[in-house]
């Protein structure tokens, strides 16, 4: 990747869903956006640790401390660093209210845009039904998604040698399924109404690793997605503007990422 390219400036980073201690996630994909990329603040919204895979059997390779030393080294420079735990990372709840240094943990937050427009920040698991009432099941479909995520390793080398570009299952049947577009309006329809009520402009979540932006419920809904598979996270620039960014895109070969591109602009009203 060309070194001559300038580090990107923005007044605030979303990121959220990046599982380390699961297999496979997009680590290398994230430290690359990480070093082109500083912010004022940096929200990690949630499952940034996966407690869930990490209880069960420890994998931390030497990427996962570049990049826990990459967030430090930002809040050493004066990036404001904002942890909300997630389901996955719940044991950081133990920690709400606590500082380490730049780096804050809080249940929920709200941001303020240059514009002087207010997001609710939250990891979004608190909405959702299924994590709420029915843990066991929870870790069922957590289950299902590493099925998927092994099964699209085998899909997509016979995709490569056949000349196409990636293809995702667990995506494909977020969109396909009936019942998992469901899921998704209805958590859509949870956090707005959430954001609503608290009398926020908008809403700022994870969870579901699918990265939207819309303001379709009469609230401005953005999802920053994941490090899984999307490799997508949310901006605010300087002037007061959002965007979704998807750095790259998927390579399962772990090669040098191609040149980024954005997912799309979408500009919060004013």
């Amino acid at each position: 990747m060309a070194e001559t390219r300038e580090i990107r400036r923005i007044r605030a980073l979303f990121l959220s869903d990046v599982h380390l201690g699961m297999r496979p996630i997009r680590v290398a994909n994230l430290i690359d956006f990480l070093r082109w990329h500083d912010a004022e603040v940096i929200y990690l919204v949630g499952d940034i640790l996966d407690g869930w895979r990490l209880a069960k059997s420890w994998h931390w390779p030497p990427e996962y401390n570049t990049l826990v030393e990459i967030f430090l080294e930002k809040a050493a420079a004066g990036t404001r660093i904002v942890v909300l735990p997630g389901n996955h990372d719940e044991f950081l709840r133990e920690y709400l209210g606590t500082y380490f240094g730049e780096v804050e943990f809080v249940d929920r937050t709200v941001h303020t845009t240059a514009q002087g427009k207010t997001y609710l920040v939250m990891h979004g698991d608190q909405f959702d039904v299924v994590v709420a009432h029915a843990k066991w099941l929870a870790y069922v479909g957590d289950w299902a998604y590493r099925f998927a995520l092994r099964f699209n390793i085998a899909i997509n080398w016979v995709r490569r040698r056949m000349g196409f570009p990636y293809w995702s299952l667990s995506a494909w049947a977020k969109h396909k399924v009936k019942n998992a577009v469901s899921v998704i309006g209805r958590f859509e329809e949870a956090l707005s109404l959430e954001a609503r009520e608290t009398g926020v402009d908008g809403v700022i979540c994870g969870h579901i690793h699918h990265a939207d932006m819309h303001d379709r419920l009469g609230i401005h809904y953005i999802n920053t997605g994941d490090w899984v598979e999307s490799c997508t996270a949310a901006a605010e620039d300087y002037d007061g503007q959002f965007e979704l960014i998807k750095w790259t895109d998927i390579d399962q070969t772990h090669k040098e990422p191609k040149e980024p591109r954005r997912l799309r602009i979408l500009k919060a009203r004013a």
